[in-house]
């Protein structure tokens, strides 16, 4: 692992010159800091994710934590609320840091994403002592990993266009849609798949024509029956969203209400209350893309759902995310490559990382800090059904694996110019 040799030596200086007594303690723990909306709309949201970071970070801990120079440190998780607001998430930010964290866990909103980054650029900048990096699991606007890439920052999750690229290759074959509807989130991340939906549209599905094309505000609409009946009356066969949380489920359920009988093509219908809202009237219509789904049929695959249906077997938590429990298990190999906590030293090991758990492999794009990983696209149907072993959320419906794209099928080109540290 390549990282600055001044650093190497002036950690191994700090660890050799400690009493034996001191060395022969017990190692303090690695803290890491999950900073997301505990309380407000996407509420549900991050109580999910704190969920698959505590079953993560177990599991890690169960096999002895990391390995480091002072010796094996379990990992330790502490949760901050940003609300889902940026002021509050800088907030916290800088709480956790004062409270030891030099890993930061963000994702349920880009624009908050966007404003820990060059938070991170510039606290790492001025206080090189308490350098921390910035781990993203949910945050999928393009541009944190092309204009606005940072070396601190690394995503694990398929960004926007490279989940609508996934899309489009079920879509660009069914010959049922004439016509289609984009409505999101008016938001960077709402506002760029829109964006990229218009553009793949044109190049893959020329004659699909869109008949509807609007952004709403985030997690404030509470009656989308007006945005529905566009929908309904626009004639279109199929809506095309981003949309998550609050907004998704109402959305849908508006969309069932008003008689809307076209295809979803979501981003995150597959959790969260989606498919009980959608019902029978999602069966066959409402697909979803993702890193992973319960229903790809592996052996590997089954074993890892079941085993977090151990771990919280009410059907209310029924929430898992493979690529949060592979960015854990990538960052605690980084800290055992690197043999430290430093901040520098787990980068430039993220930047190399290759990470293989329950069956599914990807690795980090040291260009851009893109996580490549397979993507799955997934069609809602009853549970029983052939391919739907399991359901989501005990609603009885869950999700038939349709499209398996491999990291090198996933993979899109990117325009970041990264800016390394003095001396790397």
């Amino acid at each position: 692992m390549k990282y600055p040799r001044r650093a190497v030596l002036k950690s191994l200086a700090a660890t050799a010159f400690l009493p034996a007594f001191a060395r022969a303690q017990p190692a303090a723990p690695v803290r890491l800091a999950m900073i997301e909306g505990l309380s407000g709309g996407n509420a549900n949201g991050g109580e999910a994710v704190f969920r698959n970071l505590v079953w993560a970070v177990e599991r890690v801990n169960e096999r002895g934590g990391v390995r480091t120079r002072e010796g094996a440190r379990p990992l330790q998780l502490a949760r901050y609320d940003s609300k889902g607001q940026i002021e509050e998430a800088l907030t916290a930010f800088r709480s956790a840091v004062d409270e030891g964290a030099r890993v930061i866990l963000q994702g349920n909103s880009s624009a908050v994403a966007a404003a820990l980054i060059e938070a991170v650029n510039r606290h790492n900048e001025r206080d090189p002592q308490r350098r921390v990096v910035f781990l993203n699991y949910s945050a999928v606007d393009p541009i944190l990993t092309n204009e606005k890439c940072s070396f601190w920052h690394f995503r694990f999750d398929a960004h926007a266009d490279m989940r609508m690229a996934a899309l489009m290759s079920v879509l660009r074959e069914d010959r049922a849609v004439k016509s289609a509807y984009l409505i999101g989130q008016d938001y960077s991340f709402g506002q760029a798949v829109l964006r990229e939906a218009r553009r793949q549209l044109a190049a893959q599905r020329p004659d699909v024509q869109v008949v509807g094309d609007e952004l709403h505000p985030l997690l404030r609409v509470k009656d989308f029956a007006p945005y529905a009946a566009k929908i309904r009356a626009s004639g279109a066969d199929a809506v095309i969203t981003g949309n998550f949380s609050a907004d998704l489920t109402l959305l849908v359920k508006a969309a069932r209400e008003a008689g809307f009988e076209g295809r979803f093509y979501t981003f995150y219908g597959n959790a969260l209350g989606a498919p009980a809202a959608l019902g029978e009237a999602g069966i066959g219509k409402v697909l979803a893309v993702a890193d992973w789904l319960p229903n790809l049929p592996t052996r590997e695959s089954e074993a890892f759902y079941q085993a977090f249906r151990r771990r919280y077997p009410s059907p209310a938590d029924d929430y898992v995310h493979m690529r949060m429990q592979m960015m854990v298990e990538a960052l605690a190999q980084a800290i055992d490559k690197a043999g430290s906590a430093d901040a520098l030293a787990i980068a430039s090991a993220l930047e190399q990382v290759r990470v293989t758990f329950a069956g599914q492999s990807g690795h980090m794009r040291a260009a851009d800090h893109q996580f490549q990983q397979p993507l799955v696209v997934g069609v809602m149907d009853r549970q029983g059904t052939p391919g739907v072993k399991f359901d989501v959320e005990g609603s009885g419906y869950g999700f038939r694996v349709v499209r398996t794209l491999a990291p090198m099928q996933a993979e899109m080109p990117h325009a970041c110019r990264m800016a390394r540290p003095a001396g790397y």
